[in-house]
């Protein structure tokens, strides 16, 4: 009876294990579209990253927003126009399922920036602080943001940009 005992609480135990792996892995492919989105200016697609009331808090609080239709409306208008090229890596997860509901992770960033018309470029790095909320089994953004560690800007001088996925195709 022992042995039955112990192999249920063996088992219980695995299942607990695959499902916070499972959720760990959810976070990260959450986190890889936002920034996927992010860059590709896939705002509807991105916008189903978020639960309704979410918040965010870029550049160290100064771009704070509650609710997708905010949210968006500002990324739409820093990074929407198609002089606008950027780039959106996530490094280093640090990710704590805090309940069967709920986690928190801090991400290193890097991300880049060509301001097409003013031949400038961009590039910082940042700690996004994020905070997750699994909403009918799916795992959802409810807070992100980040603080600086530096951002740095360059005259792209005579860097001609070769390629771009939002230029039209020249034939």
């Amino acid at each position: 009876m022992a042995d039955q005992k112990e192999l249920e609480a063996r088992l219980q135990d695995l299942e607990r294990r695959v499902a916070a792996a499972e959720d760990l892995e959810a976070i990260k492919r959450l986190k890889h579209k936002y920034f996927r989105c992010l860059d590709c200016k896939l705002w509807d697609e991105m916008a189903e990253c978020f639960v309704p009331d979410a918040t965010t808090s870029y550049t160290d609080g100064k771009y704070s927003f509650q609710g997708i239709e905010a949210i968006m409306g500002f990324l739409k208008k820093s990074l929407g126009s198609d002089n606008v090229l950027s780039m959106h890596q996530g490094h280093q997860a640090e990710i704590d399922i805090t309940s069967a509901t709920t986690a928190k992770g801090i991400w290193t960033s890097e991300a880049g920036l060509v301001i097409i018309d003013r031949n400038v470029s961009t590039r910082e790095v940042n700690f996004y602080h994020d905070e997750y909320v699994k909403v009918a089994g799916e795992w959802k953004i409810k807070h992100t943001g980040y603080r600086r560690l530096f951002e740095e800007a360059a005259d792209r001088g005579q860097t001609k940009l070769l390629a771009n996925m939002f230029a039209p195709r020249k034939e």
